[in-house]
């Protein structure tokens, strides 16, 4: 059985956890026999083949106005464009279509789909094979793909998101089966009306992490060494955070790690007050995890499911994160971390006090932390759950290539 998986990029050009996630389902389900094939996008013009690690690649050049990953913002008008070609890109349907023609699989497992547009979706099921859609974010329903406006996350569809996505929900008619990698991004979209007739799974993303040494049981008065990891945004939460931070008077440092848009790291560093506060820049997560004793995840939008909390736990770390999205299938209070609420702002430095000086809550958080993720750093709980998904279309699989001379 044949699989092609569709995604905005593919290693070694990764930006995110999706990519990430991406790899590890094609090599684990390479190894279990089935062939296996990518399409991708890249900054390149035309259709050009890669192998890697032994994994057939295509890479499409974009054809919109602009390629978007890079450091530089375009004008507001030129984006403005580049997301109107995006609500369906007949272009980019068209490299699908010579794709389809080339590989002949039987089913096609699609992840995200920026810059591909829901044009893919349209292709794929005019040639007779079963689509797979894996929800990674919010892109679907909305242009930034986060459902965030402002200073808060949307509880539902704004006018442009509805005017630029509004043939998705019919189009999504198409989708023989959907996976939400939480509940909570799945139950979104069907809130929305997306997804009516497909099957509906969760899938939890995981990460390959060995067992880490247990941390130091920590003694009443030690330093307490918070820690952020990820990109510095407004929608992180991570202003929240320094702010929080620096309204207590505790034995504590902050490490900040990750990287984001220069002018907006400046005026992150512009609010900083204490010493005690310092900007990393990027790092390795396992040397970071290492070097502090709790993760906050201040997101104020919705983490589809928030891996770094995840892999944060793996390396038994407690970790305050805010009560929404997909943070909350991994984050359970007392268990292995604690709630702030952004509705209680005070509740982030509560929380980060509390774990100061209630020294038994923290060690027994730490001591639970690794436990509590057992199942999602499952690497085979993962790829037999997509097994499952694709075993679903086995008895259509002969569809396509009968109706091209077989394959």
């Amino acid at each position: 059985m044949k699989i092609l998986y569709l995604n905005t990029l593919y290693s070694p050009l990764i930006e995110g956890g999706a990519e990430i996630s991406l790899q590890l389902i094609v090599e684990g389900m390479k190894a279990r026999g089935y062939e296996v094939a990518v399409l991708s996008l890249g900054p390149e013009k035309g259709l050009t083949e890669d192998v890697v690690q032994g994994v057939k690649v295509y890479r499409a050049g974009l054809k919109n106005r602009y390629w978007p990953y890079t450091k530089q913002r375009p004008g507001k008008l030129n984006r403005l464009a580049w997301h109107l070609k995006d609500r369906h890109n007949a272009a980019m349907g068209a490299v699908v279509r010579e794709v389809l023609r080339q590989e002949k699989p039987d089913v096609v497992s699609c992840h995200n789909l920026a810059g591909w547009s829901v044009a893919v979706w349209d292709e794929i099921h005019a040639s007779g094979i079963p689509i797979v859609q894996v929800l990674h974010d919010m892109y679907l329903a909305c242009a930034n793909s986060n459902m965030f406006k402002g200073e808060h996350p949307c509880e539902r569809q704004c006018l442009s998101c509805r005017l630029l996505r509004g043939q998705h929900v019919s189009k999504s008619d198409q989708v023989g089966a959907v996976v939400g990698i939480s509940q909570s991004i799945l139950d979104r979209f069907t809130e929305l009306g997306y997804f009516k007739h497909s099957e509906k799974r969760v899938i939890h993303n995981t990460r390959s992490i060995p067992l880490p040494p247990t941390k130091t049981a920590r003694k009443p008065g030690d330093r307490l060494r918070v820690g952020y990891l990820g990109t510095l945004s407004r929608i992180k939460g991570v202003e929240w955070l320094i702010d929080q931070f620096q309204s207590l008077d505790i034995n504590a440092t902050l490490s900040i790690g990750g990287r984001g848009q220069s002018d907006y790291e400046k005026h992150l560093k512009s609010l900083v007050r204490k010493p005690s506060i310092s900007f990393l820049g990027q790092v390795k997560s396992n040397e970071f995890y290492s070097e502090i004793d709790v993760l906050v995840v201040p997101s104020l939008w919705q983490e589809p499911l928030g891996m770094v909390a995840i892999e944060a736990l793996a390396h038994h770390l407690p970790v305050i994160a805010h009560k929404i999205g997909g943070l909350q299938e991994s984050v359970k209070e007392g268990l292995n971390g604690l709630y702030c609420f952004s509705s209680d702002p005070d509740s982030l430095g509560s929380a980060i006090a509390r774990l100061y000086e209630d020294v038994k809550l923290y060690n027994d958080l730490s001591v639970a932390a690794r436990d509590s993720v057992a199942d999602i750093l499952s690497e085979e709980r993962m790829i037999g759950e997509y097994e499952a998904v694709i075993d679903l279309f086995k008895t259509t699989e002969n569809k396509f290539s009968n109706a091209n001379g077989g394959h």
